[in-house]
């Protein structure tokens, strides 16, 4: 009928989460998967690399740095690609990087040579927070929490997956094949692209309303639902200043957008995080990306060192077990599983709770679960407590992962946490250095003590985050105004 429309966020409740969605749930988890890939292979591919080529301790672990430190690079530089020039433009640049080097390194001559593409795999996998945020713009407010969650499990398949594929290729073929057979998942996402839309979401907030009501009209098609009678306009704001109250739930407004085609809005994006509406609600997410990396490979690595009988202190020596040892993927295997049961109590809560409470609720079970190894504990209270507090950690990881692109307006979204996740790499970096070296040391104590520190700042980090967002639907653009 003339004269009727419709708005974005009334647009996707009435289509729901339908087939539409659940394909883009699986190419966004194909995403999350082969970069879960990639990181993994790290844990095989260096000591048999250091036997083959005879590398020094050094040179071995610069493997992993390189790949982390490509990912700080690029964990901005594609998240600000996604802002400034689409999410599936990002994320085409990002499976192309990836997929290239990842199987070129399956044929390095050299040491040198390994170490340049394994850094620009490190590059392209910095963009893999993009599908996030692809992926989010898709779903409806109701039981996104929950979606999100679903989304977050392809993380942990993929560990197990290249698990098990180093536990069938690595004593048969070799680690060159290894990185073959790994790089195979990304190439899928290069094949199915010219299949995947833009998100209406992202379209909408750059003005282009005809584009985000046709890919609204095909989702509705995929999903056999129609939406509502009219045209697409954008929501109607009476009074710019007057929505702009600086209380806890409307920080963050929904404004039309009037300025995101400007070039220099676009160069300005990065500098917008430090705007006076935004600039606590920043350093807030960066530490919590930086605690929760580091808390959690903290976690991680407690495992690896203590989990073993072979030691002088009681303790183990990282990746001291040959890569073809059958136990070392079995290791993987069962440290990885314990990450399930905090996904399913994540998907529970999620959007009963709300994201801060949950966060809150698990960060407190780390911290008690963890607390016993202070000191030596028997074999069976050290894995009950590990175990226990990575599943909350990694739990805590996801909801934080969900909480933050929420809380950032769709203008800023993937650049907002594309710098959290850079900083975030820099506690992934740091972590190793401090907990393998102390435990290393037989100082046990000391390490725990340390994430213990950081699971209590992160408490703290949490019950500062700006607002609730279970149930409210996702903001578009800050204002501008004071």
């Amino acid at each position: 009928m003339p004269g009727q429309s419709y708005t974005l966020d009334g647009a996707l409740s009435t289509l729901g989460f339908g087939k539409s969605q659940g394909l883009a749930l699986a190419y966004a988890g194909l995403g999350w998967l082969s970069e879960a890939m990639e990181i993994m292979i790290l844990s095989f591919i260096g000591p048999v690399v250091k036997s083959e080529w005879g590398l020094s301790s050094a040179e071995e672990s610069l493997i992993t740095t390189v790949v982390f430190a490509g990912m700080l690079v690029g964990a901005y530089s594609w998240g600000f690609i996604s802002d400034t020039y689409g999410r599936t433009k990002s994320f085409l640049g990002v499976a192309i990087v990836t997929t290239g080097a990842g199987f070129l390194s399956a044929f390095a001559p050299n040491y040198i040579s390994l170490i340049i593409l394994r850094c620009v795999v490190g590059f392209g996998l910095g963009g893999g927070h993009v599908y996030t945020s692809w992926f989010l713009e898709f779903i409806p407010t109701p039981k996104r929490g929950t979606w999100m969650v679903v989304f977050s499990t392809f993380w942990s398949v993929g560990t197990i997956f290249e698990a098990a594929l180093a536990w069938i290729i690595m004593p048969r073929l070799g680690w060159r094949w290894l990185l073959v057979f790994s790089s195979i998942p990304c190439f899928a996402l290069l094949l199915f692209y010219p299949l995947v839309p833009e998100t209406p979401r992202y379209l909408y907030m750059r003005g282009r309303l005809g584009e985000a009501q046709t890919v609204l009209e095909k989702l509705a098609t995929v999903n056999r639902t129609e939406l509502p009678p009219g045209v697409l306009v954008f929501d109607q704001i009476t009074d710019m200043d007057e929505e702009f109250v600086l209380s806890e739930d409307t920080q963050l407004i929904n404004p039309l957008n009037k300025m995101q085609d400007s070039s220099g809005t676009r160069a300005s994006l990065p500098l917008m995080l430090f705007s006076p509406q935004l600039i606590k609600t920043t350093f807030l997410f960066w530490f919590a990306y930086f605690g929760n990396t580091f808390s959690y490979y903290g976690v991680v690595l407690l495992t690896s060192e203590l989990s073993s009988e072979e030691s002088e202190c009681h303790h183990a020596t990282l990746l001291s077990q040959n890569s073809q040892d059958s136990s070392l993927y079995m290791d993987v295997f069962i440290t990885t599983l314990a990450e399930f049961p905090g996904l399913v109590l994540s998907a529970i809560i999620l959007d009963r709770v709300g994201r801060k409470k949950s966060m809150a609720i698990m960060l407190l079970l780390a911290i008690v679960l963890l607390l016993p190894l202070v000191s030596h504990q028997n074999e069976i209270m050290t894995t009950a407590s590990l175990f226990g507090a990575r599943m909350f950690s990694s739990a805590t990881f996801t909801v934080t992962c969900i909480y933050v692109p929420e809380v950032y307006p769709t203008s800023m979204r993937s650049t907002g946490v594309g710098i959290a996740t850079a900083i975030g790499r820099l506690g992934g970096m740091l972590c190793p250095l401090l907990v393998v070296g102390l435990v290393s040391g037989c100082h046990q104590t000391a390490a725990v003590i340390l994430i213990e520190f950081i699971f209590v700042l992160l408490e703290i980090c949490v019950l500062l985050f700006p607002f609730e967002t279970k149930g409210k639907d996702l903001i578009d653009t800050v204002s501008y105004s004071k």
